[in-house]
C-alpha cells in the first residue's frame, strides 16, 4: 500500500514549505497536515532512539540526517508527479503544424530540487503511478510518455477524488499510449482513407464550390466511428450529433452513411422534388440513419440540421437529446449520448457555448454528459488563434463545470482513437461533459475559394508541405509491417472508383430530394395548408371535465404545510369556480391539466416560470420551512402524462434553443418557453430567425414550440413594454408560425390546446398580458372552456349593429383600455373588434365581422406601440380592402417612455382619439360621427382625428 497516497491528492505546490510553516507555527496548518508532520517527527525520534539502544550504525546524526533527506526527496518526487499531472499538458507534442509555445517553469527535475545524481535512486513514489518502487529516470520516462507526448490531459482541478483517481489510474496504467491489434489499425486507416479520399475527390470534381473541407482534420471521421463503436459496447443505442458546417459532408457520408450519390446530386442538382422546400446549402442539412457496428449492434445516429450560426446547434442538440432520453429511453442516460463538434474559434468566443455548458448539470436540462469534439484548426476565418481568445486553450470554458479535457495531436490517429474511447468510457461512468481537443489544421482558407496566405503566410507555408493524416498513418503501418504500400494504394484506388461511379449516376437526374430530419418521429403528421386557418378545431372539454380538473388544480394535501399566502391563492381560485369567473392563470393551468389528462406531456421552462414572473401561475407550491414542492398538475390522475416545470438558468438564447430541440423530437408533447419579459427574446434571436421561423422551408421540419412573451404598455419603461411584435411579423410568410395576442383566459386555453389537436405542427408565439393577469374584466366563464374552440377574431357583442358608424380593430391589452371608456360612455355605436390571431392572418373571419356593420363610416386600427412598431405595418397590408386608419403613439426609436406620468398622457391621447369629444354633440360626451354623414373620409379625419397635427 502507498503510504503517501493522501499526500499526492492534496495538490500542494511544495510540501517543504508546509513543513517550514509547521516548524514556525503548527496551528496555521490544516489539522490533517499538522497530524502528518507530528507523525513524521515521532517516527524520526523513534528512529534515532532505536539506533542508540541497539548500537547499530543507524544511530548518530549523519544516518538520521540521511534518512530525513531520503523522506524529503520522496516528497519532491511526489511534487514532480503532481506537477506532471497538473501541468504536463503544457509540454506535449500535440500540435502537428506549429511550434508549441514555451511555458515556465518547465518540468525539468532541477525545478523540484532534484538532480541527475538522483536519477538512479529508487523512490517509493513510483507506486503512485502504478510502476512500484522505481528509479527516478523510470518515473520520469513513465510520466513523460503519459502526459507529454501526443496526448495532454487537464483533470486535476476536478473536485471529486474518485473521478481524479479513476482518470489517473486509467491513463497511467497504459501511459496514455494506445495498443491496437493489426485489424484495428487497418480499420483506422480505412476510415482515414475514406475521409481524405472524399475531400480530395470533391475538391477535384467540384472546383470552386464551397464545401467547408475537413482536410487537415480528417481524424474526426475515425474518431466518430470509434465513439459509435465504443458507445455501442457500453450500451448506447442512439447518438445525437450537433456540428457546424466544416466537415459536415464528410460526416454525413462516412459516418451516417448518406449515399455519396445524394451528396453529389446536391452539387449538380437544379431543383427540389418537393414543393414544400426552398432548401438550404448542402453543408447545413441534417440526416438520420441506423448504423450497424462492427460487432453487429444497431445504433441510431442523428445529425442535427443547423444554420451558419455555428454554436447555436449545441443548445438544440441538448434539447433533442433530453426529450428522447425522457420519453424514448425512460430517463436512462446510458442509452443516448449527445455529441457536439466545435471549431476552436467559435468554442472560445460564442456566448451560447457558456450557456449550454452551464445547463449540463441542471435537473431540467442535463443529458447525462456531452462529448465535445473540437476540430481545432488554430485559426478562425482569417484570425490567428492568439487573437481569437484570452484563455490558454479554446476549451477552457469546460473548466467552468470541471470537465476533463483531453488535447490530442490530430496527426496521431491512434492517439485520437485512444482519447475518444477514454472519453466515451468516462461519460458512461460519470455522466458529465468531457472535451476532446483534436489539434489539427485547415488545409485551405475559410472556404475553398479563400486565400489563407493573405493573413497566415507562415502557417500555410508549413501546411503546404505537410502530409495528410492518412499518408502519415499508412507510412507508419507499412514500417510496422501491418500492411504493404501496395495494399494501402489499392484501398485508396478502390474508394476513388466508388466515388466516381456515384458521381456519374448523380448526373443522370437534376432533382434533389431532402430526407427529412427525425422523420421517424413525425410519421402521421402533414404540412399545413391555407384552408387549415379558416377555422380552428373544437377544443372544448365539457363542463364535467372543467369542474373535475379545476378541483384537482385547487387541491392541497392536508398532510403538507404550505405557505399561508399560497393557501389564500388556492381559496381564491376555488371562489373563481363558484363565481363562474376564471382568471388567466386558471385558464392556462386548465389547458395543461386537460392535456396531461389526455396523455400529452407538457414541459414548461423559463426564468421563474414555476411561480410566474408576475406571481400569477403558481404551477408548483413550495412547502413552508422546506424546499419541497407540490405540483398539482402532476396529480391529475393515475397514469397521466408528465407535467414538468423548470425555473431555468438566466439564459434566453441557450434555453430557447434547448426547448426548440425538445419540441423537435416530441410532436405529441406541448413544449413551452416563457420569457421573463417579452423583449428578453432579443438575445435569442438566432434561434428565432434560423430555426423557429425558417426551418420548415429550409429543411422541411415541423415544430410545435410555444413561446410565451409578456407584452403590454403599462408605464414600465422601454425594456419592459414591447415583445417586439413587429419583428416576428416581419418574418411571417407561408403560414410558417402562428402569432396570437389573446384577450381572454378561455381563448388562451383553446390556443394552447389547439397546438396538439391538429395533425400538423407550427410554432406558436403568444403575446401574454401582465396587468390583465388580475384585471377584473379579463375573466372567462366555465362554459367558454367547456365548449367551442379558439377564436381568431372576437366581435363586439355590446353594440347596436345598424347604429355602428365606427369599427375599432385592436389586439391585446389595449382592448381593455378602450372598453373602459366605451362602457363609461355607453357607446353602443362603436364596435371594438379584437384580432386574437395576427398570423396566419384571419382575413375570412375579419371580412365576416366587417360585413356586419353596413353603416360604418370609418375603420380604425388602434395599438399601444409606436407607429413604426407593433402590428400596424403588417395588418394594413392584410386589411387593404377595409383600409383602417392608424391610432397609435408617434414613431420612435425606443418602444416606450421612461416616466409613468408621460406614459399615462400618451395612453389617454390614444383613447381620446377614438372617443373624440365634438361640439356638434349637444351632450358633449363623444361624437358618433352622425354629424359627418355625407362627408368624405378626409373631412372626417381632419375634423375628428387631426392627423396633420
Amino acid at each position: 500500500m502507498d503510504k503517501f497516497s493522501f499526500v499526492g491528492n492534496s495538490e500542494i505546490p511544495s510540501i517543504e514549505s508546509l513543513y517550514q510553516q509547521y516548524l514556525e507555527d503548527p496551528d496555521v496548518l490544516d489539522s490533517s497536515w499538522k497530524q502528518f508532520f507530528q507523525g513524521f517527527e515521532f517516527a524520526m525520534a523513534n528512529y534515532k532512539l532505536a539506533g542508540k539502544l541497539s548500537g547499530s550504525p543507524v544511530s548518530g546524526t549523519s544516518t538520521t540526517d540521511s534518512s530525513a533527506e531520503k523522506v524529503d526527496k520522496e516528497f519532491k518526487v511526489v511534487n514532480l508527479i503532481t506537477d506532471y499531472r497538473q501541468r504536463g499538458h503544457f509540454f506535449t507534442k500535440t500540435n502537428p503544424v506549429r511550434q508549441r509555445r514555451q511555458y515556465f517553469p518547465s518540468l525539468d527535475i532541477e525545478n523540484f530540487d532534484l538532480s541527475e545524481a538522483d536519477l538512479d535512486t529508487v523512490f517509493q513514489a513510483g507506486k503512485r503511478i502504478g510502476i512500484g518502487p522505481a528509479k527516478l529516470r523510470d518515473i520520469i520516462a513513465h510520466l513523460q510518455q503519459c502526459y507529454c507526448e501526443s496526448v495532454g490531459v487537464e483533470f486535476m482541478y476536478i473536485r471529486f477524488p474518485e473521478v481524479v483517481q479513476w482518470l489517473g489510474r486509467r491513463m497511467e496504467s497504459v501511459k496514455n499510449t494506445p495498443s491496437f491489434s493489426p485489424e484495428e489499425k487497418k480499420d483506422i486507416l480505412y476510415h482515414l482513407d475514406q475521409a481524405v479520399g472524399f475531400e480530395q475527390f470533391i475538391h477535384k470534381n467540384f472546383v470552386g464550390q464551397k464545401r467547408f473541407s475537413l482536410e487537415g482534420a480528417e481524424a474526426l471521421i475515425p474518431a466518430l466511428d470509434a465513439i459509435i463503436e465504443k458507445g455501442s459496447e457500453l450500451g448506447v443505442e442512439e447518438f445525437i450529433i450537433g456540428m457546424a458546417h466544416r466537415g459536415r459532408l464528410n460526416v454525413l457520408t462516412n459516418i451516417l452513411r448518406k449515399p455519396y450519390l445524394k451528396v453529389f446530386r446536391e452539387f449538380v442538382g437544379k431543383e427540389y422534388d418537393d414543393n414544400i422546400l426552398q432548401g438550404d446549402v448542402k453543408y447545413h442539412l441534417g440526416y438520420g440513419n441506423d448504423i450497424v457496428t462492427d460487432k453487429g449492434k444497431t445504433v441510431r445516429v442523428n445529425l442535427v440540421p443547423n444554420p451558419s450560426h455555428l454554436e447555436t446547434v449545441g443548445a438544440v442538440t441538448q434539447g433533442i437529446a433530453r426529450a428522447k432520453i425522457d420519453q424514448k429511453y425512460k430517463s436512462d442516460f446510458n442509452k443516448l449520448v449527445p455529441i457536439v463538434i466545435h471549431g476552436d474559434a467559435a468554442l472560445a468566443a460564442q456566448g451560447i457555448v457558456y450557456e449550454v455548458i452551464q445547463m449540463s448539470q441542471l435537473n431540467g436540462y442535463k443529458t447525462g454528459g456531452t462529448i465535445h469534439l473540437v476540430v481545432n484548426n488554430q485559426v478562425g476565418f482569417t484570425t490567428n488563434y492568439i487573437d481569437a481568445r484570452s484563455s490558454t486553450y479554446c476549451t477552457d470554458v469546460g473548466k467552468v463545470t470541471r470537465c476533463p479535457i483531453i488535447h490530442v495531436n490530430g496527426d496521431d490517429a491512434e492517439a485520437v482513437i485512444y482519447s475518444i474511447k477514454l472519453a466515451m468510457e468516462y461519460r458512461q461512468k460519470f455522466h458529465t461533459d468531457v472535451f476532446v481537443d483534436i489539434l489539427c489544421y485547415r488545409k485551405y482558407g475559410h472556404n475553398e475559394g479563400d486565400e489563407p496566405r493573405f493573413t497566415q503566410p507562415t502557417l500555410y507555408k508549413a501546411i503546404a508541405s505537410h502530409p495528410n493524416p492518412s499518408q502519415i498513418y499508412a507510412k507508419r503501418l507499412v514500417e510496422e509491417g501491418v500492411i504493404t504500400q501496395n495494399e494501402a494504394d489499392e484501398m485508396s484506388d478502390k474508394f476513388k472508383k466508388v466515388l466516381a461511379e456515384n458521381l456519374e449516376e448523380a448526373k443522370v437526374s437534376s432533382k434533389v430530394r431532402i430526407k427529412l430530419f427525425l422523420e421517424e418521429d413525425w410519421e402521421g403528421f402533414r404540412y399545413s395548408t391555407d384552408e387549415d386557418f379558416e377555422h380552428s378545431p373544437q377544443t372544448g372539454i365539457g363542463m364535467k371535465r372543467v369542474l373535475n380538473l379545476a378541483g384537482k388544480l385547487n387541491h392541497l394535501p392536508s398532510d403538507k404545510n404550505f405557505f399561508k399566502k399560497l393557501e389564500k391563492i388556492v381559496e381564491d381560485r376555488k371562489a373563481m369556480v363558484v363565481n363562474n369567473k376564471l382568471d388567466w392563470a386558471m385558464g392556462e393551468l386548465l389547458a395543461y391539466a386537460s392535456l396531461v389528462d389526455e396523455g400529452h406531456p407538457v414541459r414548461l421552462s423559463g426564468q421563474d416560470c414555476a411561480r410566474g414572473t408576475f406571481a400569477h401561475r403558481h404551477a408548483a407550491f413550495v412547502m413552508e420551512d422546506t424546499e419541497e414542492t407540490y405540483t398539482p398538475l402532476q396529480h391529475i390522475r393515475e397514469g397521466q402524462a408528465a407535467f414538468t416545470v423548470f425555473n431555468s438558468l438566466l439564459s434566453e438564447y441557450g434555453v430557447l434553443g434547448f426547448e426548440y430541440g425538445h419540441s423537435l423530437s416530441t410532436p405529441g408533447s406541448l413544449t413551452i418557453w416563457e420569457a421573463q419579459f417579452g423583449d428578453f427574446h432579443n438575445v435569442a434571436q438566432p434561434v428565432i430567425d434560423q430555426y423557429l421561423t425558417s426551418a420548415e422551408e429550409k429543411w422541411g421540419i415541423m415544430n410545435g414550440l410555444v413561446m410565451l412573451l409578456p407584452h403590454g404598455f403599462e408605464g414600465q419603461g422601454s425594456e419592459h413594454s414591447s415583445a417586439r411584435i413587429e419583428r416576428f411579423l416581419s418574418m411571417c410568410a407561408n403560414n410558417n408560425i402562428q402569432i396570437v395576442n389573446c384577450t381572454t383566459p378561455a381563448n388562451f386555453f383553446h390556443a394552447l390546446r389547439r397546438q396538439l389537436k391538429r395533425d400538423f405542427r407550427l410554432p406558436l408565439v403568444a403575446f401574454t398580458p401582465k396587468s390583465l393577469l388580475r384585471h377584473a374584466k379579463c375573466v372567462s366563464a366555465l362554459e367558454e372552456f367547456a365548449q367551442g374552440g379558439f377564436q381568431e377574431v372576437i366581435d363586439d357583442k355590446n353594440v347596436e349593429v345598424d347604429a355602428v358608424t365606427r369599427v375599432v380593430y385592436c389586439s391585446g391589452k389595449v382592448y381593455y383600455d378602450l372598453l373602459e371608456r366605451k362602457d363609461a360612455l355607453n357607446a353602443t355605436d362603436i364596435a371594438l373588434v379584437r384580432l386574437e390571431q395576427i398570423h396566419p392572418f384571419p382575413l375570412k373571419q375579419v371580412k365576416e365581422v366587417a360585413g356586419r356593420y353596413k353603416n360604418c363610416m370609418l375603420s380604425l386600427w388602434v395599438q399601444e406601440e409606436p407607429e413604426n412598431m407593433g402590428a400596424w405595418n403588417f395588418v394594413k397590408e392584410q386589411m387593404a380592402g377595409i383600409d383602417p386608419v392608424l391610432v397609435s403613439r408617434t414613431p420612435s426609436g425606443s418602444p416606450a417612455v421612461g416616466l409613468h406620468h408621460l406614459h399615462l398622457i400618451q395612453q389617454q391621447e390614444i383613447i381620446n382619439k377614438v372617443f373624440r369629444v365634438c361640439d356638434c354633440d349637444l351632450k358633449n360626451r363623444y361624437c358618433g360621427l352622425h354629424c359627418m354623414k355625407g362627408k368624405s373620409r378626409e373631412e372626417i379625419l381632419k375634423q375628428h382625428y387631426y392627423l396633420n397635427d
